[in-house]
């Protein structure tokens, strides 16, 4: 690699060949050759461009690197143009690897690989600046919406090059938005994306996201969470019984209701009738004791919220009571129970007469106590 106090060395050293190839006939217009190759580089802004230049069959010839204004980067090894971000990677008779740091979009253009046969022989490696956008930014019409009615977002990428590529998400739902490219004065471009749709209370708390597509990021993306406001969702449940209602027995019915927001009253009807006196209602419950056919009918439960009421019905049957078949008395077992005792020869004998045995061959058992 060449220090600075080379640059001039090599500056003549260069005009020398030139010369020396003019002679030689070089001056005739440079020929693409697939001899010569090289590939086209994308970078982000403020990192690292990589051009090489490679030969597949090098005659000794010299190669050299030229940038968009044609001027020499890189002649051989040594580095004739005074800018350190240029730095030699690897050079030999098949290649010259050049990096570039700190790109910035004034280095953007067609940087030319040139090797000095006769004529000269040339291959382009274009470099693309990419300028990522700045973060996107989500805008929404309605803070707060109501199920049924449609609504607008728009998101926008700002200050990319190239121009970004917006796609929009409900939950997991691909929405179709809208996009409009406009080119800046500094020649970025700003993206704005516009999708409108319509919402219901299963959205309530689901993201809508803006995905950003840019070769510069990867997974760039903004979210908003929907608040959907929605009437009553109303259902009676039977607490007790859990099987048929019959008369003599008692009812207990709760009323689930659920809105947004939450519904703070909640009443009880009894359809084409009113709800039985002795019925007592308690917040979303209901309880009558000791049913009879005359509280038949269909009891409603009705909960209200801003955005509207709803109701849910519960259709009171009393069935009989259940009967009970007396057991006959024919069936009727009685159980006598005859206690029976006897007395042992060996007692009786004692009231007659004493006996003759010593006392230590008596045995006593306890069914004689």
């Amino acid at each position: 690699m060449a220090n600075a106090g080379s640059g001039s060395l090599a500056t003549i050293l260069f005009l020398f060949i030139s010369q020396a190839a003019l002679h030689k006939g070089a001056a005739q217009d440079p020929v693409v050759s697939q001899n010569l190759v090289t590939d086209n580089v994308a970078v982000v802004e403020g990192e690292t461009a990589i051009i090489s230049c490679r030969v597949k069959n090098n005659d000794d010839s010299v190669i050299q690197l030229l940038n968009p204004n044609r001027q020499t980067i890189y002649f051989r090894d040594m580095r004739p143009l005074k800018d350190a971000r240029f730095q030699l990677v690897n050079f030999s008779e098949n290649e010259l690897r050049v990096s570039l740091s700190n790109v910035s979009l004034s280095d953007e253009g067609r940087y030319v690989c040139q090797l000095y046969t006769d004529p000269p022989q040339e291959a382009y490696a274009d470099i693309t600046v990419l300028i990522p956008p700045g973060n996107p930014i989500i805008e929404a019409k309605d803070e707060v919406l109501s199920e049924g009615n449609e609504t607008e977002m728009t998101c926008t990428a700002m200050s990319s090059k190239p121009a970004a590529t917006i796609r929009w998400m409900k939950g997991d739902k691909e929405l179709t938005g809208k996009p409009k490219v406009e080119l800046t004065y500094d020649k970025m471009y700003t993206v704005t994306s516009r999708v409108a749709f319509a919402v219901s209370k299963e959205d309530d708390g689901v993201p809508v996201i803006c995905i950003v597509d840019h070769p510069a990021v990867k997974d760039f993306r903004a979210r908003r969470f929907l608040e959907v406001q929605y009437k009553p969702e109303v259902k009676i449940v039977v607490e007790f019984p859990q099987g048929l209602t019959r008369e003599g027995e008692n009812l207990e019915l709760m009323c689930h209701a659920k809105g947004k927001p939450q519904p703070q009253r909640i009443n009880w009807y009894k359809v084409d009738d009113e709800v039985p006196t002795h019925a007592v209602i308690t917040g979303s419950d209901l309880y009558i004791e000791n049913l009879n056919k005359s509280y038949n009918g269909t009891y409603r439960c009705v909960a209200s919220n801003p955005l509207g009421e709803s109701y849910d019905d519960y259709v009171l049957y009393v069935y009989d009571a259940p009967t009970t078949t007396p057991i006959p008395t024919s069936a009727i077992i009685t159980t006598t129970t005859i206690i029976t005792t006897s007395t042992s020869n060996f007692e009786a004998n004692q009231d007659t007469a004493p006996s003759t045995e010593p006392a230590a061959h008596v045995e006593k058992f306890p069914s004689w106590k």
